[in-house]
């Protein structure tokens, strides 16, 4: 039996909150199923840059890279920035030095979650990218003027090559479990050089990979048919900012960010974190929703399991996903998603429901391994 190593990174506000919500159901996964997690702690939080000054380096990331995976859980408070005007936080650090280029967010209309459209047949998976675009030029020299401020796009052959074959991998993957498997771009080629680009690139893979269906539509227009018609949308694919943007519409369609998992990935890396920020106005009162965390350590397993070829992770993976449908489906349910249950209650209701370790319950989950194929 295989034992991983776990990087843990608590943050801020509700992070730690929910990272122990997590934990929780971890653990209970350990002794129910047999599965061997080993964690290590690292503080690298906004408050602690407050209190010391000391942020993360290469050498911290070269240390936490070490392990397995990275369980992270929400990190930044508004009042504390650095120089330059900008909120603390590890993520955009560790994108860079790991290469974490692809966001896996899948989003799903759970049975039981009221939505505010219409439909109610929602399942598509956002990939973002997250090392270049908007963020290529954030380490850029800065000269603080009051007159004029600029931030750099650059889009690479490179980067796009590796996450347009994430994106047709990821809808091949989804079709087998019974999603229409198909691709679209969200770009503005019409305005943008660096779009151009993109979008030449994106062609040009969909072209390799004709098994598997493609669109492609302006970021705005794009963006306005996810809430007119979301189920055309299968995998999503675009710039960082972008998929910044439209990665939250698309939470926002199933009941918000506090059901929206994510996973920064490379070839070699994953860091696993809920979509939502640290939420320091309800911090420590026991309030947030744990479910998109928790949907997180499972994707986190779902990756070792595809990475190391390790069914047992897989399938408490499935396990962990089988006992959340349950919970939102009967309840109890968090107060964001019109329910009255606190953190724990939630935590608590999920640890009951999972599934006896004899049969875990096999479920579809949309967030495979990033592998190079």
């Amino acid at each position: 039996m295989t034992e991983y190593e776990i990087a843990v990174m608590p943050g801020d506000g509700i992070g730690i909150e929910v990272i122990d919500a997590a934990l929780t159901v971890l653990k209970e996964c350990e002794a129910r199923y047999g599965l061997k997690l080993n964690y290590t702690f690292h503080d690298f939080s906004a408050d602690l840059y407050r209190r010391t000054g000391r942020k993360i380096t290469a050498a911290d990331m070269d240390e936490i890279g070490k392990a397995d995976a990275v369980l992270f859980g929400a990190m930044g408070l508004p009042d504390v920035r650095g120089p330059e005007g900008l909120e603390l936080g590890a993520q955009v650090e560790m994108r860079a030095h790991y290469g974490l280029f692809a966001s896996l967010r899948p989003v799903r209309l759970f049975p039981g979650v009221e939505n505010a459209v219409k439909s109610q047949d929602i399942d598509m998976l956002v990939i973002r990218e997250t090392s270049e675009g908007m963020f290529a030029g954030l380490a850029d020299v800065h000269e603080p003027s009051d007159d004029s401020a600029s931030d750099r796009m650059t889009i690479t052959r490179a980067t796009c090559e590796k996450l347009f074959d994430v994106a047709f991998s990821q809808a091949r993957a989804r079709r087998e479990r019974g999603t229409p498997g198909h691709v679209t771009l969200l770009h503005k080629s019409n305005a943008l050089r660096s779009n151009v680009l993109m979008e030449k690139v994106f062609d040009e893979v969909a072209a390799k990979n004709d098994d598997v269906g493609s669109a492609k539509y302006y970021i705005d227009a794009g963006s306005m048919f996810m809430v007119t018609n979301p189920e055309r949308y299968d995998v999503i694919v675009t710039e960082n900012i972008f998929g910044d943007i439209v990665s939250e519409i698309a939470a926002g369609l199933v009941g918000g960010l506090g059901v929206a998992p994510s996973a920064d990935v490379s070839l070699t890396h994953g860091v696993f974190q809920p979509s939502h920020g640290s939420a320091p106005d309800i911090a420590g009162k026991g309030i947030a929703n744990p479910t998109a965390m928790i949907l997180s350590a499972a994707m986190m397993l779902e990756w070792l399991g595809e990475r190391r070829d390790d069914v047992l992770c897989t399938n408490v993976a499935q396990s962990i996903q089988s006992a959340v449908e349950a919970t939102l489906a009967t309840g109890p349910r968090g107060r964001d998603l019109g329910g009255t249950a606190g953190t724990q209650e939630v935590v608590d209701a999920i640890v009951s429901n999972l599934p006896a370790p004899s049969a875990p319950e096999q479920r579809d989950f949309h967030a495979v391994a990033v592998t190079n194929r």
